[in-house]
């Protein structure tokens, strides 16, 4: 992605940005020459946040770019110029509103994003160069919110189970990490099945993919994500609009890989597990019914109420097998519930969490990092929305009250008392272009999961 290039000592012509708002207008006017204060009145420019004022040199040549801000939102700042601005290279200027570099840097970079498997880029977009430092805190994170948006954009023809699978042993390669996976029937002998129990019926075997990294004697972290690949609703079919975006079903999924290339290129001291549940929830002949009983891998029998609710019916499995690795820490990613969205809207992720702490820590980092989370309660007590009169519990209930939860409080049956787990049930998607969130797919609590665990694991 060219949204970032590092300052190198080589002389290179670079255009000043200069971050201003309201209160800091009057000094900005006075760094101009007179010409340019001409200018500025001229166009009416008063440094509202997202206003932009290209500044001529005396020959008429680009020399500054004037742009509102608010301060207290470093990662939108930028986030629209390297779309809009002439092509070329740029770089903040010391004077003006003090932006966060790092933040700034990440909201260009993540404005600069472009998605062009199918179609070539209408434009290059603009470049900001920065320091070292600043260069190599953010690529890696632009890099792995890159991977999640090509990976929730690309349609299914060219993103279904085995090319999950392919991502995961690309991943592996470059950080030397071992990966395996269970396919079609291997998954009943491995004791899978309710990830193939959701899959069978697609032309595209089911598979559970495994990624292993790390020393043995480092405290274990597990990886989970749902990666249905897309989702039709089974025999209880959506609708033609609910099911228009379902390609997007595999962003938690997408999540959790790029979160395991982070962890991996940081080398943070864990044994690393990813496990990718990647399935199609298709209708045939052999489709999964409603009514059915699934004997899980943690021996509960799950009445299936529903077969649109197929997420959790993957993931409980991976976190069962998770689980049993005994982890210092397990976190699952899925889109799982449209309640979450319905309670939260779009842009914020539902945080679940079984210890105070952890749920609080990861809040925290959101807070710091501008990836925003919102925790909801693992409310015991709506279980029994899930009871089944011939099973041990159902997989979804009549009831449409608390359908993020209910769904959060299914997983939690396939977690240990005694587990630290999280889960975060993430839209993975922007519904229109906004300055650096674009149509499509999106990264939703990655850096803030990330920087938890930074903190959680690094060593000083």
């Amino acid at each position: 992605m060219p949204a970032l290039i590092e300052r190198s000592s080589a002389p290179r012509q670079r255009i000043a940005v200069e971050a201003t708002d309201t209160s800091h207008l009057a000094a900005t006017r006075k760094r101009l020459s007179a010409t340019q204060r001409r200018w500025l009145t001229t166009q009416g420019f008063d440094a509202k946040p997202g206003s932009t004022l290209l500044l001529p040199d005396a020959n008429g040549k680009l020399e500054r770019v004037l742009v509102g801000v608010d301060a207290t939102q470093p990662l939108a700042a930028l986030a629209a110029l390297p779309a809009t601005l002439p092509e070329g290279t740029y770089q903040l200027a010391e004077d003006g509103v003090a932006l966060d570099a790092q933040q700034a840097a990440l909201g260009w970079a993540l404005g600069a994003y472009q998605f062009t498997r199918y179609r070539k880029a209408k434009r290059e977009p603009a470049t900001l160069s920065v320091d070292a430092a600043v260069f190599a805190a953010v690529q890696p994170l632009v890099d792995a919110t890159a991977l999640v948006r090509d990976l929730v954009n690309t349609p299914t023809e060219d993103m279904g189970p085995e090319q999950i699978g392919d991502a995961i042993k690309t991943l592996g390669k470059t950080h030397k990490a071992k990966v395996r996976d269970w396919v079609g029937d291997e998954l009943l002998k491995a004791n899978f099945p309710t990830i193939h129990a959701v899959g069978r019926a697609s032309h595209r075997e089911p598979r559970l993919i495994e990624l292993s990294w790390g020393k043995l004697d480092d405290p274990k972290l597990v990886l989970v994500g749902k990666g249905v690949c897309f989702d039709t609703g089974g025999l209880d079919l959506k609708s033609a609009d609910g099911m228009r975006w379902m390609k997007k079903d595999m962003g938690g999924s997408a999540h959790a890989i790029a979160l395991a290339g982070l962890v991996m290129q940081a080398r943070l001291p864990v044994r690393l597990t990813l496990l990718v549940p990647a399935v199609e929830n298709s209708v045939a002949g052999n489709a999964m019914r409603p009514g059915e009983v699934i004997v899980t891998r943690a021996g509960h029998s799950v009445e299936i109420d529903n077969t649109d609710a197929e997420g959790r019916l993957i993931l409980c499995d991976a976190l069962a097998y998770g689980a049993e690795q005994k982890p210092d820490l397990m976190v699952d990613f899925a889109t799982l519930t449209g309640a979450a969205r319905v309670a939260l809207g779009p842009d914020l992720p539902a945080l679940f969490s079984n210890d105070d702490a952890l749920a609080e820590a990861t809040l925290a980092a959101g807070r710091a990092n501008n990836d925003p989370l919102w925790r909801l309660p693992l409310w015991r007590p709506y279980f029994k929305m899930l009871d089944s009169y011939l099973a041990d519990f159902a997989n979804a209930g009549p009831s449409r009250h608390a359908g993020a939860i209910t769904a959060a409080l299914y997983l939690e049956r396939f977690v240990p008392d005694a587990q630290r787990w999280m889960h975060l049930d993430t839209y993975a998607w922007n519904d229109a272009d906004r300055p650096g969130r674009p149509r499509g797919g999106e990264a939703m609590g990655l850096r803030a999961v990330f920087a938890m665990l930074e903190q959680r694991y690094r060593k000083s």
